[in-house]
């Protein structure tokens, strides 16, 4: 895992391409860190998430380390941890995540894409979570964040047939956001990317917190949260530039405060 920084983007990058970016375990473990140090960073306004090379976004767990890592009852158990561990980082950033996809989108690699707010591929991805020829339980958070974008029957259709989905297949069935040739891929997220961070942080970053809680039961939503982000926009000084900027007919230049 590394990040390489771009303005206010910062890409998150998988960077094992030998192994077409299969996660290892020591990746899987150091998404946690570097996530909450991206989300921590006033410089970032958006995240990516990439694959190294032009061949894979990610194709998946490292399944050559299975032997060691995940099997046995205690070995299953820390590794379904970690990586849920893993995946509740990504998605609990509070800044926008954007998904810049290419190639090999398999199983864990799904997965990490689910964590992102948008999705965005290139005309040669390809999609599938092959849990069922492989006789793994796959997680329920991973069920559950599919699910919630797709919805149950396509949700189904992933997971029993395991079969692999192009990406006009996976746009048709609402997993990704858009579809462009694989050349404009970077250039394209570059630029939602670009047009994103010229918008208020912290009503961005509210805006995430109510999707998500709404996305809870509603006796299990934080209201007080959501309240207060509400609340802590009116208060910022972004609300102030945001209300002067349009009276002045500009554009308006936040801060994040």
């Amino acid at each position: 895992m590394h990040v390489s920084k771009e303005s206010s983007l910062a890409w998150l990058v998988f960077d094992h391409p030998e192994r077409l970016n299969a996660v290892s375990l020591e990746m899987w473990q150091a998404i946690p860190a570097l996530a909450a140090a991206l989300d921590a960073d006033p410089s970032v306004r958006v995240i990516g998430l990439r694959g190294a090379g032009d061949v894979a976004f990610v194709s998946g767990a490292d399944i050559s380390e299975f032997a060691s890592t995940r099997t046995g009852a205690n070995a299953a158990q820390f590794y379904e941890d970690t990586t849920a561990t893993a995946f509740a980082a990504l998605a609990g950033v509070g800044k926008p995540v954007v998904a810049a996809i290419h190639g090999f989108c398999v199983g864990g690699g799904m997965a990490v894409a689910l964590t992102a707010d948008l999705r965005i591929a290139a005309d040669d991805a390809q999609f599938a979570i092959p849990a069922a020829r492989l006789g793994l339980g796959y997680h329920a958070a991973g069920i559950d964040a599919l699910l919630r974008l797709v919805g149950p029957s396509t949700a189904k259709e992933v997971l029993f047939t395991a079969r692999r989905f192009t990406a006009g297949e996976a746009l048709a069935r609402g997993l990704v956001n858009e579809v462009v040739p694989k050349a404009r891929l970077d250039a394209r997220v570059r630029e939602v990317a670009a047009q994103i961070a010229e918008n208020a942080p912290l009503t961005l970053r509210s805006v995430k917190l109510v999707i998500r809680e709404l996305g809870r039961d509603a006796s299990a939503r934080d209201q007080t949260r959501v309240r207060d982000s509400i609340h802590a926009c009116f208060e910022s000084d972004d609300y102030r530039e945001g209300v002067q900027a349009f009276l002045d007919k500009r554009k308006p230049v936040f801060q994040g405060k």
